[in-house]
């Protein structure tokens, strides 16, 4: 499987950055798995987020279409009732196969103060197409309680919109997460200028891909090298 990681920035204009993502998951191989930067069609407009949670509903219709032969994980802003979610949606096969909004949210950046946080159960592994997928939404990878819950995961996806000023921390924590689940870590964090790209794929023997003068990163997923060093480095996943 083909994983990509997307490092694009994002503007004012919704449908500018729509078009954008479009173009680049067009310009992807069929069967690949692509991760979008968090919240990157609208970043955190929080002074326009009815207008951003409307413009996710259109994004959507269109995201399934995409994915008729790819995999599209990306995070959307969306309001139930009067509360509005950080929402990653997986589409697969032009459907949503899994969905589940941020848990942990970010104080430094005001997250608590304008997003309900998701429930932690859809904090969890899922099947696609026998591959063993988990996300841990930006901030959520710092904890170490939630790493054991997308232990034994075969690939981990970590959508972000992480500072420049914490970057050593983003490609830190992702690598030691590769390395402690022996899993893919696919990790797609913003360009923006105060950004700190760094996103890329990490094996599970803590090789990684990342290249901050690109828009997109790929790297070829190989479940035997899953298979390999949780056979030779038994920690306990081997049967999971």
């Amino acid at each position: 499987m083909n994983l990509v990681a997307l490092q694009t920035k994002t503007s004012d204009d919704f449908k500018k950055n729509l078009k954008n993502l479009k173009e680049q998951i067009q310009s992807c191989e069929d069967g690949s798995f692509i991760l979008a930067p968090e919240v990157c069609l609208t970043g955190f407009a929080y002074d326009r987020m009815d207008e951003a949670a409307e413009f996710a509903q259109k994004a959507i219709k269109k995201l399934k279409k995409y994915s008729e032969n790819k995999t599209i994980a990306i995070t959307l802003i969306e309001k139930e009732d009067i509360d509005f979610f950080n929402t990653l949606y997986i589409f697969h096969n032009k459907k949503i196969v899994h969905a589940q909004s941020k848990h942990k949210l970010f104080p430094l950046g005001d997250e608590p103060a304008h997003f309900s946080k998701g429930k932690l159960e859809n904090m969890k592994i899922i099947d696609i197409d026998g591959v063993k997928v988990a996300t841990l939404i930006c901030f959520e990878v710092r904890f170490p309680k939630y790493w054991l819950k997308v232990l034994g995961a075969d690939l981990i996806l970590n959508p972000s919109m992480w500072g420049i000023k914490r970057k050593s921390h983003f490609e830190t924590m992702t690598k030691a997460l590769a390395v402690a689940n022996q899993c893919y870590v696919l990790a797609a964090n913003s360009a923006d200028d105060n950004m700190a790209k760094g996103s890329g794929i990490i094996t599970p023997w803590g090789d990684e891909y990342r290249d901050d003068s690109k828009e997109k990163i790929e790297h070829e997923m190989q479940l035997s090298e899953i298979k390999k060093i949780r056979k030779y480095i038994d920690i306990g996943l081997k049967k999971k």
